[in-house]
């Protein structure tokens, strides 16, 4: 029996010893496997980081970028970002100058938003905008058609310096008018508005109206104790704008002392009449519709003294051959000087221009009172 339980014991030692062994081996084995395993677990969480860092692809352009506004100076354009793939982040810009074919382009210096004002250096180019798309993983690049051919832009004339009147203001002198400075665009013209105003400078009523040649203005009776104005118009093919001069100094009555053979027009009344006695042209004949004619007339009263301040008023005949002339009062002499300027329907053959005369007082009646009319002529290419 005891040999039985010393060979049960010898077979558990065994056993024991055999398991131990089995354990150790187990145990390494456990151990190398172990290893392994962290071995590979980390080679495979090492090649799961490589595949989720793995750089995402750049933005590829799937609709090019457009432009819109209009291709003219001055004008404000405005870039799409376009179509694109990959999802970018940002966009960049880049404005283009090229030809008049689109080829040629060169980068526009500080252009890089997405909206560029078209300058005066534009003009006869085209231009187009690069757009540059970005994100993690790179950029990628996309240019838009080109613009229309960009023009010239117009401007309507804009005074700068107010226009003046030169001149002393007394009955007998010459104003003249200084349009002073406008800009636009060219060419400019300028037609001139004379008025007569009060002593305040207010209520002031035209007596010359848009009239392109009106520059010079030699005051009259009419005038006397008024303040003139000018309104100058400027035209362009985009438009017209007015500025008035300021107003002159009180038009004061004229120095000269008459003598005693000049009787104010104001001292002359019925049964006594205005008498237009001399008449002289110059030049005479008239072979140029350039050249404007000067035409003199000298009125007098009824016992042949020269008259001051008589208003005098021609128009030439046929009508349309020639310009109005603002009515003039005559001087100290009895003399005024009328500037007459032919149109272009004046014919340059022999023909005479017959030029209807009136002299008036003021206040009077234009077909009553002291008034006096006359029919002259002067000669035509001959």
């Amino acid at each position: 029996m005891r040999a039985a339980a010393l060979g049960v014991l010898l077979g558990v030692g065994f056993t024991v010893s055999t398991a131990v062994g089995a354990a150790s081996s187990a145990t390494g084995t456990t151990a190398a496997t172990t290893t392994t395993t962290a071995t590979t677990t980390t080679t495979a969480a090492t090649t799961t980081a490589a595949a989720t860092t793995t750089a995402q692809p750049a933005p590829a352009n799937t609709g090019a970028p457009t432009i819109s506004g209009t291709a003219q100076d001055g004008q404000l354009l405005t870039a799409s970002t376009g179509s694109w793939s990959n999802s970018p982040t940002s966009y960049s810009y880049s404005w283009l100058r090229c030809d008049a074919n689109a080829g040629a382009c060169s980068a526009i210096g500080g252009a890089t938003s997405s909206r560029y004002t078209v300058t005066s250096s534009d003009v006869g180019h085209r231009l187009r905008v690069v757009v540059t798309a970005s994100n993690s993983g790179g950029s990628g690049q996309a240019d838009s058609n080109a613009t229309d051919t960009v023009q010239a832009s117009g401007n309507a004339p804009a005074n700068t310096k107010q226009p003046s009147l030169t001149g002393s203001a007394q009955q007998g002198s010459t104003l003249t008018v200084d349009v002073g400075t406008w800009s636009g665009s060219s060419p400019i013209t300028y037609d001139y508005t004379w008025q007569r105003c009060d002593t305040s400078g207010a209520n002031c009523s035209t007596f010359i109206t848009h009239d392109v040649q009106a520059t010079q203005y030699t005051l009259g009776t009419a005038d006397v104790g008024k303040r003139m104005r000018v309104e100058v118009q400027a035209k362009n093919a985009y438009g017209s704008s007015y500025v008035y001069t300021p107003v002159s100094a009180v038009v004061a009555p004229p120095k000269t002392t008459q003598s005693a053979t000049t009787i104010a027009v104001a001292n002359v009344s019925l049964p006594d009449r205005l008498v237009i006695d001399r008449v002289s042209f110059s030049p005479n004949p008239v072979r140029s519709r350039n050249t404007p004619i000067v035409a003199r007339f000298h009125v007098s009263d009824s016992h042949g003294l020269s008259v001051q301040g008589a208003l005098v008023f021609a128009l030439g005949l046929p009508y349309g051959w020639t310009y109005n002339a603002p009515e003039q009062a005559t001087g100290p002499d009895g003399w005024v000087s009328l500037v007459i300027r032919p149109t272009r329907n004046m014919p340059l053959r022999r023909a005479d221009l017959v030029m209807f005369v009136r002299a008036r007082k003021p206040g009077d009646s234009l077909l009553a009172g002291v008034s006096t009319r006359r029919l002259v002529q002067e000669g035509i290419g001959y």
